[in-house]
C-alpha cells in the first residue's frame, strides 16, 4: 500500500478525535479534507469565524498530537 493510501486510512481513524476537537464540522466534511492541513484549517476558519493563523495553529497542534 502506498504511503498516501496509508495516510488516508489513518486519517479516517482520526476523524473521531477531530470531531471532538471541532464539533461544528461534520463527519463527511472531515473525511473530505483527507487530513490535509490547509483544507482542514480552511474549514475550521470558516466554521468558527477565526483568523487563518489561529485556525492553522489549531490544526497543526491537533495533527502533531495524533
Amino acid at each position: 500500500m502506498s504511503s498516501i493510501e496509508e495516510y488516508k486510512g489513518k486519517w479516517q481513524q482520526q476523524v473521531g478525535a477531530a470531531k471532538v476537537a471541532w464539533g461544528k464540522l461534520t463527519h463527511d466534511e472531515l473525511l473530505q479534507t483527507e487530513g490535509q492541513e490547509q483544507k482542514l484549517a480552511g474549514l475550521v476558519q470558516e466554521r468558527y469565524a477565526i483568523s487563518k493563523e489561529v485556525a492553522e495553529e489549531q490544526v497543526k497542534e491537533f495533527l502533531n498530537k495524533q
